[in-house]
């Protein structure tokens, strides 16, 4: 069994790394190259701008949200705006839902772009304490 490894291709030296692995890995073993996904400054920041909306952002649905609750409101928002990933079926019980992509396999730039929709968002409705 080989151990999962994860090489971030920043310099040539880490590129000879990820080369030799290859190199020495069994047949069969799998080789994935992806656009880098967001990182935990942008994490960071899209969490703190959930908070704020749960604190100084308008009703929605009748009723003050919370973080989580505008995180999910923002990433339904944002993916219908860019015309991103995201499916409304019914759920196990009938009830709606929507499919939607998963901030932590976002690449960098989505994420971004995540962070300017919700911030344009934010500024556009906050609401003075």
């Amino acid at each position: 069994m080989i151990d999962k490894r994860l090489f971030r291709l920043v310099n040539n030296d880490v590129r000879q790394r990820a080369i030799d692995a290859i190199w020495g890995a069994p047949d069969g073993a799998q080789v994935v190259l992806s656009e880098p996904t967001r990182n935990l400054d942008q994490n960071a920041r899209f969490h703190a701008i959930c908070s704020e909306l749960s604190k100084c952002g308008p009703e929605w649905g009748g009723r003050r949200r919370s973080g989580e609750e505008w995180k999910l409101l923002l990433i339904s928002a944002h993916a219908q705006a860019t015309e991103g990933d995201g499916e409304m079926i019914h759920g196990l019980e009938g009830e709606p839902i929507r499919l939607r992509e998963s901030t932590s396999l976002m690449s960098k730039k989505r994420a971004s772009s995540l962070i300017e929709y919700s911030e344009a968002f934010l500024a556009q409705n906050r609401r003075e304490r």
